[in-house]
């Protein structure tokens, strides 16, 4: 699971990172509100911790800022203080769930597993369904309304990785890393090849192209 930490170190010590790192995360951290919103929006990640401390008017517009830009990752939020207001706060502006000091180790995992567990909602067995699409990934092949369509095992990695991101922009280096592994026989340009190829397969327009970072899968209803 890949975490990107809100943290204000200069108040917080600096306690989650080494905290989450020995529990097997990978951690990307950022310490104030534009390269928070920077990272969320060009790199993917599995939830997004927030953890700052109060007053909390830049964690808000961190907040509303991701999430008008639809950027779905599920925010945990964490409160130095337990006071409704505060957690009112959070979860009106976008977070998906609340956690206030003291707190034990045991129950933060706890939450972060529970979020990672709701934004997989749409899997079902080892099939993925996003924007009018249902992607059966051990099989190769993608059901749209009632074609059925054969991918390679390049193509499928990607659109899978696009379905499991839907909404959200994945960079070129993202992709890179996750479908080729970085080999270094592999040019970037086959993203936009293999893009091409998934759009011409799909005979679809849902695959939009970030001008210089990369692509996302425009949302759709799931039929």
């Amino acid at each position: 699971m890949k975490i990107l930490l809100m943290e204000d170190e200069s108040k917080s010590n600096g306690t989650m990172f080494p905290l989450l790192k020995k529990h097997g995360y990978a951690v990307d951290t950022a310490g104030d509100e534009e390269a928070g919103v920077e990272m969320a929006t060009t790199q993917v990640h599995d939830i997004i911790l927030l953890y700052r401390s109060f007053p909390c008017s830049n964690s808000i517009s961190f907040l509303k800022k991701i999430r008008s830009l639809r950027i779905n990752t599920p925010v945990l939020f964490l409160l130095e203080k337990s006071m409704p207001k505060y957690r009112i706060e959070a979860l009106d502006a976008g977070a998906d769930d609340s956690l206030a000091k003291p707190f034990f180790t045991g129950e933060l995992l706890a939450r972060l597993r529970a979020l990672s567990r709701r934004k997989n909602k749409d899997f079902v067995g080892d099939n993925i369904c996003a924007a009018g699409l249902t992607l059966h990934p051990l099989k190769g092949k993608v059901i749209k309304g009632n074609q059925s369509i054969h991918l390679t095992m390049k193509e499928s990695l990607l659109l899978e990785m696009l379905m499991r991101n839907f909404g959200q922009v994945i960079t070129k280096e993202r992709i890179m890393e996750k479908v080729w592994s970085y080999n270094s026989e592999t040019n970037i340009a086959n993203i936009d090849l293999y893009i091409h190829y998934l759009r011409k397969k799909l005979n679809s327009s849902n695959i939009k192209t970030v001008r210089g970072v990369g692509y996302f899968l425009q949302e759709d209803t799931c039929i």
